[in-house]
């Protein structure tokens, strides 16, 4: 018979869960893409820790993990009937300057998993094969840790993830995992796209470049299918920048540099950068403001 340790009282269990609430935004965010979505699911996690107090098992990190993980499969079907029905294209929500961090026991070895570019990538998965990708293959479980989550033999998961790897690979985006050239490129952007011309921009544009642009339908004149070819995405920036006075300032927008837009005292836009090599090969602009409130502006 396990043994199981002596019930914890309030506060101690509470600091204990505090510990983790890092790792399982993070885990509720790759899965869910709005941290208002995944901050709710961390939190449900807790109550359900209070309720199973006597029945605590021994690490409570990973059955924390597995309950953040299930609350967010439930919620992956709702999720997508309502994204159905959203008005143009729907990104994530940006995480902007410090993002929740794991802890140095996470095994967190896809640092690209948190882009806005994958986090769109992992929308086109089913459910079950999200939840089973993300924990597998960015956060390290097992697969009987995977197959206790997803509710489906090891078998199954295996296939999951064999599923999600292929369409992953498939349509990953090419980046340079060098966060000084990813700097230098979105600065360049931002002097072409501010300070200079069409072919200024066209020339740190990569010829294929695709611009996905997310108002919610609460924006108006915000694209509603994605802008692709470096001469359309160039033609288009330089017009909504000669429309409207907007400030860009450089920070860091899901793990990479990126630029945060302001105007008339407020946060307009955030947007997200894929680099390869030199040129920028995908840009995802937020605009929609409920997905804003969280940006501090400067």
């Amino acid at each position: 018979m396990q043994s199981r340790r002596a019930d914890p009282g309030p506060a101690d269990l509470a600091r204990e869960f505090e510990r983790y609430r890092p790792h399982l935004t993070e885990v509720a965010y790759r899965m869910l893409g709005t941290l208002t979505d995944a901050e709710d699911a961390v939190q449900e996690a807790y109550l359900r820790l209070t309720r199973a107090r006597r029945s605590e098992p021994r690490d409570v990190r990973a059955w924390l993990t597995t309950v953040v993980a299930r609350i967010c499969l439930d919620e992956l079907g709702s999720a997508r009937a309502r994204r159905e029905s959203y008005v143009g294209q729907w990104l994530p929500e940006p995480l902007v300057g410090a993002s929740p961090a794991p802890g140095p026991e996470d095994r967190v070895t896809l640092d690209e998993s948190v882009s806005m570019a994958v986090l769109v990538l992992l929308e086109s998965l089913s459910p079950a094969e999200r939840t089973a990708f993300v924990l597998r293959d960015v956060f390290g479980l097992s697969y009987p840790e995977v197959a206790r989550t997803v509710g489906r033999s090891e078998a199954a998961c295996r296939q999951l993830v064999a599923r999600a790897r292929g369409h992953v690979r498939a349509r990953a985006p090419r980046f340079t995992p060098d966060q000084g050239q990813h700097a230098d490129a979105v600065e360049a952007f931002a002097q072409a796209c501010f300070h200079g011309g069409v072919e200024d921009l066209v020339r740190v544009l990569d010829p294929k470049v695709v611009l996905r642009s997310d108002g919610g339908g609460l924006v108006p004149g915000v694209a509603r299918r994605p802008v692709t070819g470096a001469l359309n995405v160039a033609r288009l920036l330089l017009g909504v920048t000669a429309r409207r006075a907007v400030t860009p300032r450089p920070s860091t927008v899901n793990g990479s540099p990126g630029l945060v837009f302001e105007a008339g005292g407020a946060v307009v836009g955030v947007m997200g950068f894929t680099v390869a090599g030199t040129l920028i090969t995908e840009l995802d602009l937020v605009v929609n403001p409920d997905k804003l409130r969280r940006v501090r502006h400067n």
